[in-house]
């Protein structure tokens, strides 16, 4: 990359045709907390992947993740967006660009969503808007899913976004009960 990351004009909003995707802003750790409430049970299942979703959620910590997102942001470091129902104006989810290689132009795709919000086909929506991002502003040349090998619904949406496993490898932090289990990479090259 010839130019410092911080230089790169990065949309501030992307709307698909349900969605609107954007950073977390100062103000947004209530809606965010209460979505997370609504899905720790789902979210849970899961803590190699979601590590931030093993912790008794409080008002505080999601505010400070929101108004650090928003300055990983604006400082090219990370890429978190909300994810909002356009006409219903509530939160579905989130999704962003992780873990940069940005020499090799590697970015990792992650995302949860909101338990009663699941099953529309939202995720599947904004995963793609950002897979299209890192590929077509960021001119990823390697984008990365990489998810719980037992998380099967994960890993359709994986598929369903055009990403193929590429392999299975063990996960780096241990699952309930000291198991680390194995994680399911999936990829898209450009």
């Amino acid at each position: 990359m010839s130019r410092a990351p911080v230089l790169l004009d990065m949309p501030g909003q992307i709307d698909t045709a349900r969605l609107t995707l954007r950073p977390p802003r100062a103000g947004d750790g209530a809606a965010v907390m209460e979505a997370v409430c609504d899905s720790l049970v789902a979210l849970r299942q899961w803590p190699a992947n979601l590590p931030w979703a093993v912790p008794e959620p409080t008002l505080e910590s999601f505010e400070t993740f929101c108004r650090r997102a928003e300055a990983q942001f604006v400082l090219r470091e990370d890429f978190t967006f909300l994810i909002r129902h356009r006409t219903e104006d509530r939160l579905v989810g989130a999704c962003g660009l992780h873990r940069f290689d940005w020499l090799a132009r590697r970015f990792e795709i992650g995302y949860w969503g909101h338990t009663p919000s699941l099953g529309h086909g939202y995720l599947s929506e904004a995963v793609s808007a950002i897979r299209d991002l890192a590929l077509h502003t960021l001119h990823a040349r390697r984008l990365e899913i990489v998810t719980n090998a037992r998380n099967l619904r994960s890993r359709a949406l994986a598929e369903r976004c055009g990403f193929v496993l590429e392999h299975l490898r063990p996960q780096n932090t241990p699952e309930h009960g000291g198991d680390a289990g194995e994680a399911a990479v999936y990829v898209r090259i450009a």
